[in-house]
C-alpha cells in the first residue's frame, strides 16, 4: 500500500513551520535621496610627494576639516595641523618608511576603487534614512593610519580605516596578534565595511545604551535591539557579517541555543548586576571562557540570545514597529510578550 502522498502546498506549510523564517515585506526606500560617495583621502595621502606636504597640509586642513583635525594628531599621531612645522617634517618621515610604502600597496591593491562599498552603503543608509528620517548623513572618507582606528565618527564625517579592511589573509594582520588578536583580525575584510559602519552609527549616534542598564537581561536586549535594527537596515547581509560569528560559530550558537537558555536560566545570569560576569556573555573573544577553556563554543552568547528574543518579539507582535521596539525601555516586557523559551 503506497505512502499518504501530502500535497506540495501542504508539505511547504509543514516545512516552514518547523523552522522557516517569513520573509519581511522590505519598506520602499528607492525615492530617498542618499547616495554616498566615499572621498578618498588615502589615495590623496598615498600620492603626496615630501616637497608637497607643505602646501598638502594647508589644502587637507581646508578640505577635510573636522576630519584632517583628527586624523592627523589622534590617529596617525604626527601633530597638530595648526603647528605646520612639525607636521610637514613628520608626514615627510612617515610618508617614506618601508612600513608606509607597503601598507599604501596594500590598500591601493584591495581598494583600487570602493563602487561595490558606496553601492552598499547608500542602499544601508537609505533605510536608515527611512527609520530615522531626522538623521543627517556625513561625508565619508577613506584613510589609512597604521592600524589604529577602524570607523571613527567625528563632526559631520565617517571614516573607514582601510588598512583594517584588507581581508582575513592580509600579511600584516599575524604581525599585530598582541594588540589585534586573530580572532578579531579574522573579521577585517571587505565585506564588513557596511556593516561595521552601520553598527557604529547605531552605537554611537542613534541608538546608545542607556545608563540604566544594569542586568544581564538590559544589555541582552540591548544588543537584541541593536541586531535587529542591523536587520532592518543591512536585510540583505548575512547574519554572521553583523554579528560578526564564522559560520562555525553560527551553527554552534543555534545547534545549542536551548541549553544556553537554560544555563542562564540556571545560574539565575538573566537579572544578574555582577558586571564583571556579565560581561563574559557580550565580549569578543574565540569562544566564551565561563564554558570552559579553548571549547568550541561561539563568544557574545549573551547578544546572539538577545538577538533571538528581540526577533521573536518582533514576530509574535507584528504591529510594533521598529520605533516603537527601540522606545520600549522594558526589557522585562519585552522577554514576556516575546514567549522566548530558548527556541
Amino acid at each position: 500500500m503506497p505512502k499518504k502522498i501530502i500535497p506540495f502546498a501542504l508539505f511547504v506549510m509543514l516545512l516552514c513551520s518547523a523552522g522557516c523564517r517569513q520573509e519581511k515585506k522590505l519598506p520602499p526606500v528607492d525615492h530617498i535621496p542618499v547616495d554616498i560617495k566615499i572621498e578618498r583621502f588615502d589615495q590623496a595621502l598615498s600620492k603626496v610627494e615630501p616637497e608637497e606636504l607643505a602646501t598638502a597640509n594647508a589644502r587637507w586642513s581646508s578640505s577635510y576639516g573636522a576630519f584632517y583635525a583628527d586624523y592627523v594628531p589622534f590617529m596617525l599621531e604626527a601633530g597638530d595641523p595648526r603647528d605646520p612645522q612639525t607636521v610637514e617634517k613628520n608626514l615627510a618621515y612617515i610618508v617614506q618608511q618601508k612600513d608606509f610604502l607597503a601598507l599604501k600597496a596594500a590598500v591601493a591593491k584591495v581598494y583600487p576603487d570602493m563602487k561595490q562599498q558606496e553601492k552598499e552603503l547608500t542602499q544601508a543608509f537609505k533605510y536608515v534614512k527611512y527609520y530615522f528620517p531626522n538623521y543627517t548623513v556625513p561625508r565619508f572618507i577613506s584613510f589609512f593610519s597604521g592600524f589604529s582606528v577602524q570607523v571613527p565618527i567625528g563632526e559631520g564625517y565617517i571614516g573607514i580605516g582601510l588598512d583594517m579592511f584588507l581581508g582575513a589573509d592580509s600579511e600584516f594582520y599575524p604581525a599585530l596578534v598582541k594588540t589585534i588578536p586573530r580572532y578579531l583580525s579574522k573579521r577585517f575584510a571587505p565585506a564588513y565595511i557596511a556593516p561595521r559602519v552601520v553598527e557604529s552609527v547605531l552605537r554611537q549616534e542613534l541608538i546608545p545604551q542607556g545608563e540604566t542598564d544594569r542586568n544581564t537581561l538590559q544589555h541582552m536586549l540591548y544588543e537584541g535591539k541593536l541586531l535587529l535594527a542591523l536587520d532592518s537596515m543591512l536585510p540583505h547581509t548575512a547574519d554572521t557579517l553583523k554579528i560578526g560569528y564564522s559560520d562555525a560559530q553560527l551553527q554552534w550558537a543555534k545547534a545549542y541555543q536551548p541549553e544556553v537558555w537554560a544555563w542562564f536560566l540556571q545560574e539565575d545570569l538573566l537579572y544578574s548586576t555582577d558586571y564583571l560576569r556579565i560581561q563574559r556573555y557580550f565580549t569578543e573573544g574565540p569562544f566564551t571562557a565561563e564554558l570552559g577553556e579553548n571549547n568550541e563554543s561561539a563568544p557574545k552568547l549573551g547578544t546572539y540570545l538577545g538577538w533571538q528574543i528581540v526577533r521573536q518579539y518582533m514576530e509574535r507582535n507584528p504591529e510594533i514597529t521598529l520605533a516603537q521596539l527601540l522606545a520600549n525601555t522594558d526589557a522585562q516586557d519585552i522577554l514576556t510578550k516575546s514567549k522566548f523559551k530558548g527556541k
